[in-house]
């Protein structure tokens, strides 16, 4: 069994022009970087889409 630790984290490749509109972005919302937007943002339509009954597991 994989023991993942918390701090881990993954690459994950986006186009550079969305990546720029991102930057954009998440200047004009006060966020301190584009992964902290992109997590803010993945983490919202995760939790729009769970199936009721499971579990978060941030």
């Amino acid at each position: 069994m994989n023991s993942i630790k918390k701090n881990d984290k993954v690459t994950i490749k986006i186009p550079r022009p969305l990546y720029n509109h991102f930057k954009l972005i998440k200047e004009n919302l006060g966020f301190n970087s584009v992964t902290d937007f992109v997590v803010y943002v993945l983490r919202n339509i995760a939790s729009s889409s769970k199936p009721k009954g499971t579990q978060n597991r941030d």
